[in-house]
């Protein structure tokens, strides 16, 4: 083993560790890295699959934005990711294979890996002030980079995703599966190193669109003030709907997070209104044309303070476990 490949695992493991960092459905990070001197290899952690996502969209998505994490975490580290992604219909396998070539680092790199160490999954409520227009886009232009698009949502948009969100919250209130899934990770013992504690989570207020309630079986604290009056409404969707397409998604929202983040604006992932089919076509009919809704992201201005940092497992079990 030569020195050129002894500093490239030791990058690429330093990557893979950034990468915990990243967000995933229930905090579950349901995800699995192996390593080599040439290459990192990215795996789902079936186990950690929910009950109440049975075609894996969540559990993909959430490996996403852990490859993304991964591939920011490498550029600025002045290594350009070369990513190869699984086409196979099936989850068995590695889901993406990252070789890395040199290269300079790239500002917008360095700042969007300042930005993972920041950033949080804000549940609070935003406030009134608007995101700028020049913001909104590059939030945008996010998505598009990692083949994904992100429609920001007006008027009678936001009428009808806040109607699906209230639609979602009820059918989960009454199902039994759900509620099994939401009493097992909010609920979890202190070092396991995952789920949403009550420090994450935050009591139900008045809000432009619902948002998940996360304390059904425990506590959380207030939302603040506001009401999301200035909070921007995204859809991120793909033109298909394959698995290579949802871990796409996660990637696209990995970018559009981070960026947020570098902005110095709050952001959260809405999943809960595509958990269900027909409510994931009815957002589709959200669409200016076709594409296949994956989630959505809630990005605005936050209230003075920081939330605070959701728990990551121990490294050891998600880089080359036995």
């Amino acid at each position: 083993m030569n020195v050129t490949g002894l500093q490239t695992r030791g990058a690429l493991l330093e990557a893979a560790r950034d990468a915990l960092a990243a967000p995933s459905v229930f905090n579950t990070q349901p995800w699995i890295w192996r390593t080599s001197t040439e290459d990192l290899q990215l795996f789902a952690d079936e186990h950690r699959r929910l009950a109440t996502d049975p075609d894996g969209r969540q559990l993909l998505i959430s490996c996403g934005c852990a490859l993304h994490h991964a591939c920011v975490a490498l550029a600025a580290n002045r290594l350009v990711p070369d990513v190869r992604r699984q086409r196979a219909a099936t989850t068995m396998g590695p889901l993406a294979v990252v070789t890395v070539g040199e290269s300079a680092a790239h500002d917008t790199q360095v700042n969007l890996y300042r930005a993972m160490a920041r950033r949080r999954t804000d549940r609070r409520a935003f406030t009134a002030e608007p995101v700028n227009s020049a913001t909104v886009s590059a939030l945008v232009a996010a998505a598009e980079q990692h083949g994904a698009h992100l429609q920001p949502l007006t008027g009678d948009q936001l009428t009808v995703l806040r109607e699906l969100a209230g639609e979602a919250a009820a059918r989960q209130a009454t199902d039994p599966r759900y509620q099994e899934e939401l009493l097992r990770w909010t609920n979890r013992p202190p070092d396991a190193g995952d789920g949403v504690p009550a420090v994450t989570a935050v009591t139900a207020s008045e809000r432009r669109v619902p948002v998940r309630d996360f304390t059904y079986f425990s506590s959380g604290f207030s939302a603040g003030p506001e009401h999301d009056v200035g909070a921007v409404y995204g859809l991120l969707f793909t033109d298909a709907d394959t698995l290579t397409d949802r871990l796409r998604a996660g990637e696209a929202l990995s970018a559009v997070l981070l960026t947020a983040t570098a902005a110095g604006l709050g952001s959260a992932p809405i999943s809960d209104v595509v958990e269900f089919a027909d409510l994931r076509a009815q957002a589709a009919r959200l669409l200016s044309g076709p594409g296949q809704p994956q989630i959505l992201v809630r990005v605005g201005h936050p209230p003075p303070g920081r939330p605070a940092q959701s728990p990551r497992r121990p490294a050891a079990q998600m880089l080359d476990p036995p």
